[in-house]
């Protein structure tokens, strides 16, 4: 069975897959896939400077996320485009991986969430995630807003999920990390 875990900007989903890791317990990072895939895979590559322009990369083969954020931010139509490359690398990237669990803030936003059987998204309140985001990159309560407002909403996230995880800094993660695991489990 393969499992999706999902949460907005700063509702601790990534603390989460920490906590199922350290209980033996491998998952897939979207994100962090997405970004070794943009810089590892010649067809990305390819596609990204064909869309973007010969300054996509740096000579030492980095990306230049400048000019890559700037394409992006430009329009949605931009946005779009990239994801049109990147994130059907990734889906395949997950489906050879072999891996059963996965992390993915935009789950459904991307289409990974077919790839799943069952999704966990983490809540958490919108001032304790403003916090969480402020306090951890350093940023205005603007900009983390902002960011948020580019997220699918976290009610339907939450109406879409299968399970949910409360994180709210007083709920108990390790017993509905548990109560879920059994659930699962069951099926």
């Amino acid at each position: 069975m393969k499992i999706g875990i999902t949460g907005g900007i700063g509702s601790g989903k990534s603390y989460v897959c920490r906590l199922l890791e350290q209980r033996g317990y491998s998952v897939y990072d979207c994100d962090s896939a997405a970004k070794r895939l943009i810089v590892s895979s010649p067809s990305i590559r390819r596609r990204l400077t064909a869309l973007i322009g010969p300054h996509t990369y740096f000579d030492d083969g980095s990306l230049n996320k400048g000019a890559v954020a700037a394409y992006l931010l430009a329009s949605e139509a931009h946005a779009n485009d990239i994801d049109r490359i990147v994130h059907p690398a990734v889906f395949r990237d997950f489906i050879e991986s072999g891996i059963e669990w996965m992390e993915s803030a935009i789950i459904y936003e991307s289409g990974i969430y077919r790839l799943v059987d069952r999704v966990i998204v983490v809540t958490a309140p919108q001032e304790v995630r403003i916090q969480r985001v402020m306090a951890r990159d350093g940023i205005s309560r603007e900009k983390v807003l902002e960011w948020m407002s580019r997220q699918m909403s976290q009610e339907e996230v939450r109406q879409r999920a299968d399970y949910e995880i409360v994180n709210d800094g007083q709920a108990d993660l390790q017993q509905q990390l548990e109560d879920i695991l059994e659930s699962i489990n069951k099926k």
